[in-house]
């Protein structure tokens, strides 16, 4: 028996598509969307079909732009010899928001994941390399997470780069500022530990 119209049931599937979100939440917003006044139901279309046209990645690093290249490759104050390699866009923003890095990015869309069926030939690797090959880089910076898919992409990459004569550091993993370390798991202590610098 079906409880909703088609038109309702096919947007609340639509929703349920995006990750991280169930079929309770998808009907919510699918509900939602019907409640708005029709014209912003269209401009919250229009802005799904702008996006969709206007933006790609950026030939360089791979970022989201919808310029020829994005607004950090193009600006000439970055230091394009120091590349730091993310997972995703959004995690561009999460490194931009520290305002401490004054490098360039590289982002892999996605990291090496067996189980979820995404190799190596998946994400974007090919293009760092070629970068890196082009002979003006002195340090990637892999700023993968740290779980066991971020940590096996990190050093796949790392073997890919060792013969090319750069250098490869990782982000520096510890207690994150007002924890106690009593709630720190065992990792996080070691690495904590291996990451220790002169006071």
């Amino acid at each position: 028996m079906q409880f909703f119209p088609a038109a309702l049931q096919n947007l609340a599937d639509q929703f349920a598509r995006l990750p991280g979100i169930g079929g309770k939440t998808a009907q919510r917003l699918a509900f939602h969307v019907l409640s708005l006044p029709l014209e912003e139901a269209e401009e919250f279309s229009a802005a799904i079909l702008e996006a969709k046209r206007q933006v790609h990645t950026c030939p360089r690093c791979q970022n989201l732009t919808d310029r020829e290249l994005c607004p950090i490759c193009d600006d000439p104050a970055r230091d394009q010899g120091l590349i730091c390699v993310v997972a995703e866009a959004r995690d561009v923003i999460a490194m931009e928001r520290a305002r401490e890095f004054r490098g360039v990015y590289h982002v892999l869309h996605g990291v090496i994941s067996p189980l979820n069926h995404v190799t190596q030939d998946d994400i974007r690797i090919k293009e760092l390399l070629q970068r890196v090959g082009q002979g003006n880089v002195r340090e990637v910076i892999m700023a993968t997470n740290p779980d066991t898919e971020g940590e096996a992409t990190a050093m796949y990459i790392s073997r890919l780069l060792r013969p090319m004569e750069v250098k490869v550091t990782r982000l520096a993993y510890g207690v994150p500022v007002g924890s106690q370390l009593e709630y720190a798991d065992e990792v996080t202590l070691s690495r904590a530990l291996e990451g220790r610098q002169e006071m």
